[in-house]
């Protein structure tokens, strides 16, 4: 990577267009697009500026979000108008959407009647629907057509569509029919009806369905690309694979975000400015410090066991930790799961017996483990009250944070937020109570 950057800067420092028709021709567009991440706006847009037209715009999709509405704010009306227009439909929306209301008015006019409308539409859609990351690039077929036909048609459409490996079978409404592939168009023969072709039992998505759930789809059932529909099953657009990874990876960090108690951050976090890092991570963190003063409360209660006994205060910070550590292990399992669609809100009975065993036993070996210092530290009393509280407190921990994101996600929550400090913030006012309760209990104080 540094060597493909020292020859972007090369062909940006002589304005060297040969240099940087070489450069293209030896790497992938998604390399030359991650180099120019780290050219200032003002760099990057003449660099941009040297590529043809095409090249330009598939360059131009590479870019990270926040650089490409830079670059554009600093391009002239009429060279955005033309790159929009080479753009896939897509990724035109999406840049559509960073851009500022002057920015909008400005490429507007430049596009023609049908790409103004397909832009508009695409780009109308709440963020993390299906809708949103829909492309209208897609190839449509007749169910009266004969594969002959419909071949050529595809011949003239190829170059357009992002897709013609899957074909979409509609009427005169658009109602999606069925999908046919182009491996079984190849192999018919030619005087063969698309409608014997085609399979009618379609998986497909709404607009209005989370990219989530979009993702889940074209994962399970290996496709290539998954239509989307209308309210009366009407195709506006499909999902490629592609656009699906993507989402999943902005899932994905968006739950370990949440698994943090940090929010959604708009932007990559070296990006992000401190004023929206420190408001994303202040209100959970304000809200566990009042939960953490139960702890403090608990240990206040028991402060003449604790005098009378100060060797239990040495394992505090293990059995707490163990619990929350424990907890969290589960959550973690819990929220993956659910995210995956491995489990459901009705198998959460069936997997809080099964966490009912597995914390028992978790609880029992780390008991075992500790159970010497304890008679090390405070004689056999202590070791026994610690191997108890070991037992009791890691089994509240996995068990609360395997119930957590089942709660979470029965109150349309997410379930992400269950993990990290707020189910070690739980364990923590659990441990406390359960250890020095019982301490008080079986030293008879």
């Amino acid at each position: 990577m540094a060597q493909l950057q020292q020859k972007l800067e090369l062909a940006l420092l002589n304005l060297d267009k040969l240099t940087l028709r070489s450069t293209l021709d030896e790497y992938h567009f998604a390399d030359i697009g991650q180099a120019l991440a780290e050219f200032e706006p003002k760099e990057a847009l003449p660099l941009i500026s040297m590529f043809s037209l095409g090249d330009r715009a598939k360059v131009f999709s590479y870019l990270p979000p926040y650089l490409q509405a830079d670059v554009a704010g600093l391009m002239k009306r009429h060279k955005l108008a033309a790159l929009f227009s080479r753009m896939d439909a897509d990724e035109r929306a999406d840049l559509y959407n960073d851009l500022d209301e002057e920015q909008r008015a400005m490429v507007l006019p430049g596009l023609a009647q049908a790409e103004r409308e397909d832009l508009r539409k695409l780009s109308s859609y709440a963020e993390g629907t299906a809708g949103a990351i829909m492309t209208s690039d897609y190839a449509t077929l007749k169910e009266h057509w004969l594969v002959s036909r419909a071949l050529k048609q595809l011949r003239l459409e190829a170059p357009d569509k992002e897709t013609i490996y899957q074909t979409y079978v509609i009427d005169g409404q658009r109602r999606l029919l069925g999908t046919v592939s182009l491996r079984e168009l190849i192999l018919a023969s030619p005087d063969t009806q698309v409608r014997e072709l085609m399979r009618t039992e379609v998986v497909s998505v709404t607009v209005d369905e989370s990219q989530e759930q979009a993702a889940k789809q074209i994962r399970h059932y290996d496709l290539l690309a998954l239509p989307v529909v209308d309210e009366v099953q009407k195709l506006v657009g499909i999902v490629t694979y592609d656009d699906a990874m993507d989402a999943a990876v902005e899932e994905a960090t968006e739950d370990a975000q949440k698994s943090a108690s940090v929010g959604k951050l708009d932007e990559t976090v070296d990006r992000v400015s401190i004023w929206e890092l420190y408001r994303k991570r202040v209100m959970w963190l304000v809200l566990l410090v009042f939960g953490a003063m139960f702890s403090g409360a608990g240990i206040a209660h028991f402060e003449d066991t604790i005098a009378s006994h100060v060797a239990l205060v040495f394992f505090l910070p293990l059995l707490i930790g163990s619990g929350g550590n424990a907890g969290s292990q589960a959550a973690a399992l819990m929220v993956r799961a659910l995210a995956t669609g491995e489990v459901d809100k009705n198998d959460w009975s069936k997997l809080f017996a099964r966490e009912l065993l597995v914390g028992l036993a978790l609880g029992l070996t780390m008991a075992a483990a500790v159970y010497s210092v304890g008679v090390f530290r405070g004689g056999p009393d202590v070791a026994m009250i610690v191997s108890m509280s070991m037992i009791i407190i890691v089994l509240v921990g996995s068990l609360v944070g395997l119930s957590l994101p089942f709660l979470l996600n029965k109150m349309k929550m997410d379930p992400a937020t269950a993990s990290g400090p707020l189910v070690a913030t739980i364990a923590d006012v659990s441990g406390v109570l359960v250890y020095f309760g019982l301490a008080s209990v079986v030293l008879g104080l």
